[in-house]
C-alpha cells in the first residue's frame, strides 16, 4: 500500500490532523500500515512540499494549537492519476509460511508451538476486526456505491485472516496424523524386527 496515496484519500474526504490520520490508520483493519508515525508525519511534510496538501493551524481553547492538513486541487490529480493506475496485485509476504517451510529440524513440540501462536495471533486479530465491523469504524460514505466498497474490503479482510486460520488449523491436525501414523509405522517396523 502507498501510505501517501491512501492519505491523499482519507484527505480528499475531509481534512484531518497527522494525530487523526495515524488514527485512522491504526483503527482500521483495511488500511493498517506497519510505519511508524513519523512515516505519517514525513509523508503529509513531503505533501506540502509538493503542493498535494495545504496545512492550517488550529488555535482551540483548551487544548494546544492543532495543524490540520486539507487536500488540494494537485492532490486530487495525483490522487484521480493513481487511481487509475494498473491495480497491483495484493502483496502476499507471509512470515509464518517462510517460517514453516523450514521448519524441519524443530521438533514437533516445538512446531506445535509456532502453530499455537499463530493461531493465537490470527484469532486476536479475527476478534479485533469483527470489533471494529460492530463498532462501525470512521468511513466517508459519501454514496452507496463507496459505502458498499468500503464494506466489502473490511468483509474481505476478514473472510481472509479466518480463511488463513483455517488453513493453520487444518495444516496442524494433518501434521498430527502424521506424526501418528509414523509413529505406528515406527512401532511395525520394530516389531517386525524381532
Amino acid at each position: 500500500m502507498s501510505i501517501r496515496h491512501a492519505i491523499l484519500g482519507f484527505l480528499s474526504w475531509k481534512p484531518f490532523t497527522g494525530y487523526e490520520l495515524k488514527k485512522l490508520f491504526a483503527d482500521s483493519s483495511s488500511f493498517y500500515w506497519s510505519g511508524n508515525s513519523n512515516q505519517i508525519y514525513g509523508c503529509l511534510i513531503q505533501l506540502h512540499k509538493e503542493g498535494a496538501v495545504t496545512s492550517e493551524i488550529q488555535l482551540q481553547e483548551r487544548y494546544p494549537a492543532r495543524k490540520v492538513y486539507a487536500i488540494t486541487e494537485s492532490g486530487r490529480e495525483k490522487l484521480r492519476a493513481w487511481l487509475l493506475a494498473q491495480p497491483e496485485l495484493p502483496e502476499i509476504k507471509d512470515h509464518f509460511h517462510i517460517q514453516l517451510s523450514w521448519s524441519e529440524p524443530l521438533s514437533q513440540t516445538e512446531v506445535d508451538g509456532l502453530f499455537a501462536a499463530y493461531e493465537a495471533l490470527l484469532g486476536n486479530q479475527v476478534l479485533m476486526s469483527r470489533e471494529a465491523a460492530r463498532r462501525g469504524n470512521p468511513k466517508p460514505g459519501r454514496s452507496a456505491r463507496e459505502s458498499l466498497i468500503w464494506k466489502h474490503i473490511e468483509d474481505g479482510r476478514l473472510a481472509s485472516l479466518e480463511s488463513e486460520l483455517a488453513w493453520a488449523r487444518k495444516l496442524r491436525s494433518a501434521l498430527a496424523e502424521l506424526k501418528k501414523g509414523a509413529g505406528a509405522l515406527t512401532e511395525g517396523a520394530g516389531e517386525g524386527g524381532r
